[in-house]
């Protein structure tokens, strides 16, 4: 493991029991370091198949690798029961960037191009262009951890 800590750029989707599964994946997520969490977004399904999605972000940063985050984020997956393929979705963490800070980032080449259901909720929280995206009204949940 590192001993400098990075930041990591998260996006989080669940279109299966998703409460259940954001509160299990945040609070996992907020025990490996400092968080920030988007609000989340409920957001129709990218092939119109299947049900929509609760789409959040979060900046994580933790004393871990790119490796070692892009592992535990596929355990959590596993762990809520995802199945692959499959339009009931458990449990969706992707590792969209990491960097020394924001203005240095180095985007995930298999998250390129960048969605809209990980621009929107990532803008909450990351002021960058990437995330630029026409204006979009999707519910927001109202829901605490």
């Amino acid at each position: 493991m590192n001993a400098t800590e990075t930041i990591f750029a998260l996006a989080l989707a669940s279109n299966c029991h998703p409460q259940q599964h954001f509160q299990n994946a945040m609070k996992q997520i907020s025990g490996l370091g400092k968080v920030k969490f988007s609000q989340i977004y409920v957001i129709p399904c990218r092939d119109a198949v299947g049900a929509d999605y609760w789409n959040a972000a979060c900046l994580l940063k933790a004393a871990m690798s790119a490796d070692d985050i892009i592992a535990l984020l596929k355990k959590m997956e596993t762990d809520s029961g995802r199945v692959r393929p499959s339009h009931q979705i458990s449990l969706d963490v992707d590792l969209i960037a990491w960097g020394q800070d924001l203005q240095h980032m180095q985007f995930n080449p298999k998250k390129l191009p960048l969605a809209l259901d990980v621009k929107i909720p990532m803008r909450d929280i990351w002021q960058s262009t990437d995330f630029q995206h026409e204006n979009h009204q999707f519910p927001v949940v109202n829901w605490t951890n």
